[in-house]
């Protein structure tokens, strides 16, 4: 029996719809703009977008950039009709709703080439379509609650937008499906159960069981109803900012949870707000733990709140390492890397091994109470929030409560051994000495050719480190690339790897993993984000692929009759080792020498083993020729065969008539100031931030490449599976 009231899906968006209807806007001219100069007037509609925080709206970037093919998006002023205030329960239109006009501006769109390559007219734009807007006047505005899941579920959904059915612009919202997953999970597919009008563009939808924007709508299908919408996930993807910045994402996630904590906990007014209609929607599958399996609205609105309260934290790593505590396995790798503390409780929905959500956060809450954070946290922020992990796990079951006491009393122990490390060491990690690399994770980009074709096949994976050694998560991989399209195929799988890399204080280093032929690819050069070129912004080093394979190569004596008799023998390829990982330990620490390597007094040569044999462990061979090309190629197999895990590489200059005298003469001082090979990585970032701003004197580092075979870092030895024949 029901009390006459509408049930399921049409009762949840009569709850959402108000709500949802208040944070929805118009996107049109700004006032007075392009359109209709010198008046009021908003002019016609370009699309929809919504507020997901205080001043900040989100809409598409072919909305933006409507009307203005020639116009850079990026700090382009349009014009936001909205509602003010929180409207009482009957929509927009009611007692209390205001409806005001105010200029924003484009502070970014994504992807960030849509500033260079726009599609033609009535093309798709390229994933993910977004634009962020900033409004440029203070006003009272509703804002949305987005999801924390990476991933939607395929549920009921209301979608929103702008629409002029009666003449008149209005927001409106339809319900249908969402029908599966395009653009490697960028964007949602939308059934065709309604017809989503050009206006709706931009506007916000709505997954109807939980209560939670999931994705922006993008597109309709020109055959009938139906399309596609963007994932809200894909915000994460903003550009990451300058070291020791807090960045655009974390920012505006902070103000989005802080301004729903505040309305949950303000007594102002008694008008409803998102975390009260998140408790009176109808309820989802059967709890099997009778209502503790899962926090309440009111928990975790105020969880959200409370983790808001803290600095960001150190990097993505941090991130996920804690989910990977609490779930016991690696979170999905898939979605854009969690950026910020909320982001990680969006992967402890439905936990492994079968304890509850509640449980599984609360543990996750324990751990960032304890955690390291990227600055110190306003006083007495961790010990609220442990305070009110505790006060939470009352209603919960008492064996979880004194598991939770003991997880924070370790974690305080651990958080007090790690700020006596001695200042540069990671807890339990290697340290890292002043100039030298960060000691976490890295981003592994592997380029294998395809067989006697010119394309290639690609990787882009996160390698642990040391802490970690030879663990490996993918990112993404392709086949059947040309050099020519690797830049473009590899800027987004690059872009990712990055954000789940990069720490605070250290841009991650940048592992390219290819063939000595390939020694030669410009990767460095390659623009990812940001307008700058890799090279400046990170540490790039060249690796053989895989690694020292355990078994002996073709032309190793492996024993035979004159081999010495008596007890087991040691294997050739262990011999090489040693011999590797002593070279390496002496190059670190110095002092460096250089010797020309496939060059004597500017006319090639080729090294024999022996002489290479022969040089002192501090030696750097420096290459000048061409990788592709003898006598460079064979004296780079050489020099890894004799061991030497540092060596020094260069595309040469178009002009084969360029002398190589000054880039050895260049190099020989740089080696000579650095001392010691462990600030290599670094310096050489730094002479290409010199060259790239202009500085002559740095020009002969130009096309400059160090192989750099860290035994701390082990590579693997499987490459990746052709395409089909």
């Amino acid at each position: 029996m029901t009390d006459g009231r509408t049930t399921g899906t049409a009762r949840a968006f009569e709850l959402l719809e108000p709500l949802v209807q208040a944070a929805t806007v118009r996107v049109h001219a700004p006032p007075g703009g392009y359109d209709t100069p010198g008046s009021h007037r908003t002019g016609p509609t370009w699309g929809s977008g919504f507020f997901i925080a205080p001043g900040w709206v989100l809409t598409c970037a072919h909305v933006v950039g409507e009307g203005g093919a020639a116009v850079r998006l990026t700090g382009r002023e349009v014009g936001i009709t909205f509602h003010s205030g929180r409207p009482r329960y009957g929509g927009p239109g009611a007692p209390g709703a205001v409806t005001g006009t105010v200029t924003g501006r484009v502070e970014c769109v994504l992807p960030e080439r849509l500033e260079e390559r726009r599609p033609g007219r009535h093309a798709l734009w390229d994933l993910p379509d977004l634009a962020l807007i900033r409004v440029l006047a203070p006003v009272s505005h509703a804002c949305v609650w987005l999801t924390d899941r990476s991933r939607p579920r395929f549920d009921e959904v209301a979608y929103f937008g702008c629409t002029e059915d009666l003449g008149t612009p209005e927001i409106t919202g339809r319900t249908t499906r969402l029908r599966g997953t395009a653009g490697n999970g960028a964007a949602i597919r939308l059934a065709d159960d309604d017809e989503i009008d050009p206006g709706m563009s931009g506007g916000p939808v709505v997954d109807l069981a939980r209560g939670e924007v999931v994705g922006v709508v993008k597109a309709r299908r020109h055959t009938g109803g139906g399309g596609l919408a963007v994932s809200v996930v894909q915000l994460r993807t903003l550009p990451m900012p300058a070291r020791g910045q807090v960045g655009l994402y974390r920012r505006i996630m902070q103000a989005h949870d802080l301004h729903h904590y505040d309305q949950h906990l303000s007594d102002l007014d008694n008008r409803r707000t998102w975390t009260d209609v998140h408790g009176e929607l109808p309820p989802q599958e059967r709890d099997p733990y009778g209502g503790r399996g899962r926090l309440t609205p009111g928990e975790r609105t105020t969880l959200c709140g409370l983790l808001a309260e803290l600095p960001p934290p150190s990097s993505s790593e941090a991130v996920r390492a804690l989910v990977e505590a609490v779930r016991g396995e690696e979170p999905d790798p898939q979605p854009p890397a969690p950026l910020s503390w909320r982001d990680g409780l969006g992967l402890l929905h439905d936990p492994p091994g079968g304890t509850g959500e509640a449980a599984a956060m609360l543990r996750y809450a324990t751990d960032v109470s304890v955690a390291e954070y990227r600055e110190p946290p306003t006083p007495g922020a961790d010990e609220e929030l442990w305070d009110w992990v505790r006060a939470t796990a009352e209603r919960l079951w008492r064996p979880l409560r004194r598991e939770l006491g003991e997880r924070h009393e370790r974690g305080l122990a651990e958080r007090e051994r790690r700020r006596r490390a001695p200042a540069g060491r990671a807890a339990g990690g290697p340290a890292r000495r002043a100039g030298g690399l960060p000691p976490g994770a890295s981003v592994l980009l592997e380029v294998w050719a395809h067989g006697w074709e010119h394309l290639y096949d690609w990787r882009v994976s996160v390698l642990a480190g040391p802490a970690h050694p030879g663990r490996l998560t993918p990112v993404d991989s392709g086949v059947r690339a040309t050099v020519a399209a690797l830049p473009e195929r590899l800027r987004a799988p690059l872009a990712e790897a990055f954000r789940r890399c990069d720490t605070h204080v250290a841009a991650a280093l940048l592992e390219v993993a290819v063939a000595p032929e390939l020694f030669g690819l410009a990767v460095e050069d390659w623009v990812v984000a940001g307008g700058v070129p890799l090279g400046v912004q990170r540490p790039v080093v060249l690796r053989h692929p895989g690694g020292r394979g355990a078994a002996p190569g073709p032309g190793i004596d492996q024993g035979g009759p004159d081999a010495p008799a008596g007890g087991p023998q040691a294997h050739p390829a262990d011999h090489e080792a040693g011999r590797a990982a002593a070279r390496w330990a002496r190059v670190q620490a110095g002092p460096l020498q250089d010797e020309r390597a496939d060059c004597a007094g500017g006319r090639p040569r080729a090294p024999s083993a022996e002489w290479l044999s022969g040089l002192p462990d501090t030696t750097v061979p420096v290459h000048c020729r061409a990788a592709d090309q003898e006598p460079t190629l064979g004296s780079l197999h050489a020099v890894r065969d004799a061991g030497y895990g540092v060596a020094v590489t260069r595309r040469p200059p178009p002009d084969p008539g360029v002398s190589c005298a000054p880039f050895h003469r260049g190099l020989r001082e740089e080696l000579a100031d650095a001392g010691r090979a462990e600030v290599l990585p670094v310096r050489l970032q730094t002479l290409r931030g010199r060259a790239y701003g202009a500085d002559p004197d740095a020009y002969w580092a130009a096309g400059a490449g160090l192989v750099w075979e860290d035994p701390a870092r082990p590579l693997p030895d499987v490459e990746p599976l052709h395409g089909d024949l």
